[in-house]
């Protein structure tokens, strides 16, 4: 509205984070540590099955612990399943349990099933109610893996779809000649990359309050990434209406995709209803430990990309194939959908005129896959990228030049077979990440190398090598998926103009700083001072559906929506309207699913494109490597907040180095051996990259707010296919599947 008189002052400025102060004093509310007084306490169990059928579950013991308050199971759940995308998961696992669920509720398909929740005077007396549950199972076959899964022989973990296989979802691309492209190549690229599982590692482990509001309403104070998804899969499972079910989201530390899915959400809200059923209306609290945490929630999927590339002799794509499989574990989560960004992203940002591709993904007893930033990304693009890089060393082209050769244009036609959304910008990026990084100059010396701050490494054993990649991201949810967010603004004064406003939107601030720059665009839409702009977030008693803060989405969307709610409401302070409200729901161009057979479709209405370049040094005594340079390039549109930009940017290096280097989730027939930070080894201060050189070019997105794209995926997916490379280029050996520990690259070297 004024925003059209006044120069901007808010949007593409760094102010300092309202929730700042709180954050560093220790005085913000997470759930774990908003705990009211007179709280029960409760404590999930686990099936600890990979595969098995319950036979009994004894819970008389547990009910006669010492301050134990009440013990629910399967029995107690109105409608025994859930999940985001398809039912195919049991609230809890109990003896024949039927009718209430679409899947078999008496089969644990994934040690972190739950069968019972305890809840208890104190945390100490519902372990000790869960410890005293008995319950017998019978023992079913595993499929630890992919391998196994899709044996003739192998059992059916999910008969109820129908199939007679583990793959139960595929998507296929059949673009041009294939033959022809085969043909019209002079040289082809082969190979098989493995990429793996990742643990999200948030700072704050899941944790909520459940109680009954003044309204009546059941309500769950926890952490997540869409309230108005939590209600409705809350609601669902307790047959109940959304109206009677309220999600409150408190200060979040951390999500990455990671609580996306329920995990305690639905079970603390039929705790609450069903002791206020009996008249027990103290609220209820639950945290999980680390461990459970690592055990009890979905990872990054792991899978396997068999690809083959083909070219001219002058570096030009002619042909590629190649079968995507992910391991979706026990259940769906979102593995459906990030399969179908994993089969978008294969082909990457190129021209790819013949093209056969099959994905699928695949059920197995082990932890699910589901959403972590990139949600498909960082595997396509390993794949593709490593491709490119092999293929540009066989002709020896500069890979930066093959690359350049290859890219997507405005008015090119995509892997879908349809014109890719306007605003294609991959040329800038390289060449922006080229000309930043000095890519045309030789390597810069690196500091002396002493990774393991003990001994100096042997003279001559330090190989120095750089790598490239580039990429592209998806903004928004794809597939035909009907986007929208909503916000609401309320105009506030008794002048001519006004003085202060208020903005409810539902949007999840998972630390990224979103609620930041909410306020920021509300501020530069309605004219006003950031400081006289109050925001009222992530309540669904407060605020429309916002979507999920996932999928680069949010601040591209949110901010739509904030933009129209300002329109609006200066439209009804025109009309005289004290205080103005204004409410919009933005919904962006429509996409649709992808045609069955050949790919055919628009999946998505915009997207972010990216590069990066590595420099490393390789210990070839040790097998070490240390990642000197990051230059790290997006096109964002336009930086609502430059800080919180470069945050993104630093914070997705630092996570896409742990996928790439040290993080190692092992598993064993099924149950996770690594659940403990000890083991499980993120990076530290001392081992993430020396220099991160964030790169932030302007280019608008048509359809963004002022401009911008989603971008806080980006930096990741190009990561691991840069730093590759520039171990290829240091030692001369490539990897086809990761993390790089020291042992792995000892083993190599030889």
């Amino acid at each position: 509205m004024n925003a059209t008189n006044l120069a901007a002052t808010s949007v593409g400025s760094a102010p300092i984070r309202h929730d700042a102060a709180d954050k560093v004093i220790g005085a913000a509310r997470y759930p774990a540590d908003a705990v009211p007084a007179d709280a029960l306490h409760a404590v999930v169990v686990f099936s600890n099955r990979p595969h098995a059928r319950i036979l009994t579950l004894d819970t008389s013991a547990a009910r006669a612990t010492p301050g134990v308050v009440a013990v629910f199971t399967a029995a107690d759940v109105p409608v025994n399943e859930y999940g985001l995308t398809m039912f195919d998961q049991p609230v809890f696992v109990g003896p024949a349990d039927t009718g209430r669920s679409s899947v078999a509720a008496d089969i644990s398909r994934w040690e972190a099933d739950q069968i019972a929740m305890v809840v208890a005077e104190t945390t100490e007396a519902a372990r000790l109610g869960a410890a005293a549950i008995h319950s017998v199972w019978e023992d079913l076959p595993r499929v630890d893996d992919t391998d196994r899964a899709l044996a003739v022989d192998a059992p059916l973990l999910h008969p109820e779809n129908g199939l007679e296989t583990n793959a139960y979802h595929h998507l296929n691309i059949r673009k041009g000649d294939i033959d022809r492209g085969w043909a019209e190549a002079d040289v082809t690229i082969e190979s098989t990359y493995e990429v793996p599982h990742q643990e999200h590692a948030f700072l704050q482990p899941e944790a909520g309050t459940s109680y009954i509001d003044d309204d009546g309403r059941v309500t769950v104070e926890c952490t997540g990434q869409w309230i108005h998804e939590d209600r409705g899969q809350i609601a669902h499972a307790l047959g109940l209406s959304d109206d009677e079910v309220r999600v409150i989201y408190l200060a979040i530390g951390g999500a990455f995709g990671g609580k996306e899915d329920m995990s305690i959400q639905i079970v603390l809200a039929l705790a609450a209803k069903k002791l206020a059923e009996h008249g027990e209306h103290r609220p209820v609290h639950c945290r999980w430990s680390r461990e459970e945490s690592i055990v009890g929630h979905h990872k990054r999927h792991r899978g396997r990309i068999n690809a083959r590339l083909g070219a001219t002799s002058d570096g030009i794509i002619t042909a590629l194939e190649a079968e995507v499989t992910l391991d979706s574990g026990g259940y769906n989560y979102t593995s459906n959908k990030v399969l179908g960004n994993a089969h978008l992203s294969v082909a990457g940002p190129y021209r790819v005129p013949n093209a056969v591709i099959h994905s699928q993904a695949v059920y197995t007893t082990t932890v699910p896959g589901g959403a972590f930033r990139g949600f498909g990304g960082p595997q396509g693009a390993f794949a593709i990228e490593c491709q490119l890089n092999k293929l540009a060393a066989e002709l020896d082209i500069d890979p930066a030049e093959i690359r350049r050769r290859n890219a997507l244009h405005d008015g090119d036609i995509g892997i879908t077979q349809s014109v890719l959304p306007q605003g294609v910008t991959a040329t800038e990026v390289i060449d922006a990440c080229v000309a930043r990084s000095g890519w045309e100059a030789p390597l810069r010396p690196a500091a002396p190398f002493n990774p393991i701050a003990s001994l100096p490494a042997e003279t001559g054993a330090i190989r120095r090598g750089r790598g490239f990649a580039a990429g592209y991201k998806n903004v928004g949810f794809s597939f035909g998926f009907p986007e929208r967010s909503e916000a609401e603004i309320h105009l506030h004064g008794d002048g001519d103009t006004p003085d202060r406003a208020d903005l409810f939107h539902g949007g999840s601030d998972v630390g990224q700083g979103a609620h930041l720059a909410f306020r920021q665009i509300a501020a530069d839409a309605v004219g006003l001072a950031l400081e006289a702009v109050t925001g009222h977030f992530s309540d669904t008693a407060t605020s429309g559906d916002s979507g999920s803060a996932s999928a680069s989405r949010l601040t591209f969307m949110a901010g739509n929506s904030i933009l129209g709610a300002a329109e609006e409401a200066d439209k009804a302070w025109r009309d005289g309207q004290r205080p103005a409200v204004g409410r919009f729901r933005y919904v962006p161009p429509p996409t649709e699913p992808l045609n069955p057979e050949t790919g055919a479709g628009t999946p998505n209405f915009s997207y972010g494109y990216m590069a990066t370049e590595a420099e490393v040094s390789v210990d070839t005594g040790t097998g070490h490597i240390r990642v000197d340079r990051i230059v790290s390039t997006h096109d964002v549109g336009k930086a609502i907040n430059p800080a919180l930009v470069r945050g993104q940017i630093e914070g997705a290096v630092v996570q896409a180095h742990g996928y790439t280097l040290s993080e190692n989730l092992q598993l064993s027939e099924g149950h996770v051996t690594t659940p403990r930070l000890s083991s499980y080894l993120i990076p530290g201060i001392g081992d993430i990259p020396e220099v991160v050189d964030s790169v932030i070019l302007e280019l608008a997105d048509p359809l963004g707010p002022y401009g911008a794209r989603g971008m806080a995926e980006m930096p990741y997916i190009t990561y691991a296919p840069a730093v590759i490379a520039a171990v290829h280029d240091a030692t001369g050996v490539w990897f086809d599947s990761f993390p790089l520990t020291p042992a792995k690259v000892l083993a190599a070297l030889g």
